[in-house]
């Protein structure tokens, strides 16, 4: 009997020893993050050419036939985000010829033409041999054929490091013409293939002149033979991005005109900033308002919102979204107009997240220049030297009660003429003409208890301003610093924007009266320092 109660120990211990290394490990069948791409219905948030794309029996079906051929490889690519670090999870079936998915891929349509892609791509074959394999799409050839763990080096080309598995062993789990199961995780630069639970392909890419950490995932219909293949239940979970803090901005839709609120080419200029400083970051940038990718925000460090603001803010409909964010730790920013939000639970919510917000009645938006000379010794304000710069300069915010938790890292005397507008939403009140010569917090940061950090930043009016080395650098430093990076001693380094720069990706078209020396002139003046 007692031997019998050792076994049984014995066992449980076994159990349990499973049970804890397993414990926080992605286990097979574990859906839990993951998040559909494909409806079942139809081919929303998917672009290709409709000669071959349809979707028939629940699936995303790609066909060429002997009277519809495609000449080349064509794609149909998912237009809604781009992925970096994932799991990607699908079901497939191919009838004769060759496809595949691929991944972190990239486009080229005045060189390449339309639905053409080059890139990662986890291979689907009919036949015995590419099945399972890591090819590189008009991007360096196979990479890792099926049983192999292979390294890229810089010269471009795979070293087989361990041939853990036969390749036509592994082709006898793939079921032909039938449903298989694929899973592709990429983390960081490591790439695993698995069909039907079967590990296929491992590589690790060292060749840093040509991998690719984020892009474009896309379906392959391959040129050549006749051949159908089928793809559904496609699922995506990112997963954390653990060698770098993933900043994501969302641009607010085009609003105000030419060279003012310009939140599509403003956050493309901040994030190309972060992206070629060298810092530890990976920003991305999703326009035109709130993200139709549903997984946008799954591995932020930081988010950053500039766009309109008030009852049209693109985070209205998704406060509770936000909140698990900030719950988690994750950086929170609001720039400009982004600022304001209607009072009661939207101001509450800005309160906790980022320690003020505009107010209306109570705050105002006057157009001003603000000379700021003295910062506070805060990381967010390393490298900025004293500047003036005529902006929409909001102020007088609604702050947490006593300033708790909020730093404000910029403040400047607004003139007496911008307190003196009538009583309004937005102009004024009696409360704000009574603060005559009083300086105003114009930009702040705000440590939660939980660790997050969030910024305000009522600048950004006009977009020629992000062309001054200081107003620039002052919000790259509070988008790092949220993100939990450590801002460098001399701030984070960016080139001045040139005027060809700051034009692309702005909303309007030029107007004709544009003065364009007058801008030339104020760029100029920066760079010299004034």
């Amino acid at each position: 009997m007692q031997s019998k109660i050792w076994v049984s120990l014995l066992v449980l211990g076994c159990v349990l020893t499973i049970a804890l290394q397993s414990a926080g490990q992605e286990q097979p069948g574990d859906e839990s993050g993951f998040v559909s791409l494909f409806d079942g219905q139809s081919l929303k948030g998917w672009d290709g050419d409709p000669k071959f794309w349809r979707v028939e029996d629940g699936a995303i079906t790609g066909q060429t036939t002997p009277e519809n051929p495609t000449k080349h490889n064509t794609f149909l690519i998912w237009r809604v985000g781009k992925l970096d670090d994932f799991i990607l999870r699908f079901e497939y079936r191919i009838f004769g010829g060759n496809s595949g998915v691929q991944y972190r891929s990239f486009e080229d349509p005045e060189k390449w033409g339309p639905w053409v892609v080059g890139g990662y791509q986890a291979d689907i074959e009919a036949g015995d041999r590419f099945s399972g394999i890591l090819y590189g799409e008009r991007f360096r050839g196979i990479l890792a054929d099926r049983g192999q763990k292979t390294v890229i080096g810089d010269d471009h080309k795979p070293k087989v490091i361990e041939q853990f598995g036969d390749p036509q062993g592994l082709q006898s789990v793939i079921k032909k013409e039938d449903w298989n199961e694929y899973e592709i995780v990429a983390q960081g630069f490591h790439f695993v293939h698995k069909i039907n639970g079967q590990v296929m392909s491992e590589c690790t890419d060292e060749d840093t002149g040509m991998r690719r950490r984020s892009g474009l995932l896309a379906i392959q219909l391959h040129a050549g033979p006749p051949m159908k293949v089928q793809v559904r239940n496609i699922r995506l979970k990112r997963l954390p991005m653990q060698d770098v803090k993933k900043i994501v901005f969302i641009a607010g839709r085009p609003s105000h005109g030419y060279a003012s609120h310009e939140h599509n080419a403003g956050c493309v200029l901040l994030a190309k900033c972060l992206n070629e400083s060298g810092l530890n970051v990976h920003a991305v940038v999703y326009k035109n308002g709130w993200p139709e990718d549903p997984t946008a925000l799954d591995n932020a460090d930081a988010l950053v919102i500039f766009s309109d603001g008030g009852g049209g803010h693109p985070a209205l409909p998704h406060l509770d979204k936000i909140q698990k964010l900030a719950d988690r730790g994750v950086g929170i920013a609001m720039l400009h107009y982004a600022v304001e939000v209607p009072k009661g639970e939207p101001g509450n919510r800005f309160l906790d997240w980022i320690g003020g917000y505009f107010e209306t009645f109570w705050s105002v938006n006057p157009h001003w220049t603000a000379r700021f000379e003295q910062f506070p010794d805060h990381p967010v304000t390393r490298g900025v030297k004293p500047f003036e710069m005529d902006d929409e300069w909001y102020y007088h915010m609604r702050f947490r009660e006593n300033m708790k938790g909020v730093t404000p890292v910029l403040t400047a005397i607004p003139p007496d003429s911008t307190r003196e507008r009538p009583d309004g939403p937005h102009s004024g009140n009696p409360t704000v003409r009574a603060r005559k010569g009083m300086p105003e917090h114009l930009a702040w940061v705000y440590e939660r208890p939980n660790g997050g950090r969030g910024f305000g930043f009522t600048g950004g009016h006009w977009h020629w301003n992000w062309a001054n080395d200081s107003y620039r650098t002052l919000v790259l430093n509070a988008i790092v610093w949220i993100a939990g990076l450590d801002v460098p001693p001399n701030g984070v380094p960016s080139k001045t924007p040139t005027l060809e720069e700051l034009e692309q990706e702005q909303d309007f078209p030029q107007p004709p009266n544009f003065d364009r020396q007058r801008v030339i002139d104020l760029l100029n003046r920066w760079r010299i320092g004034g």
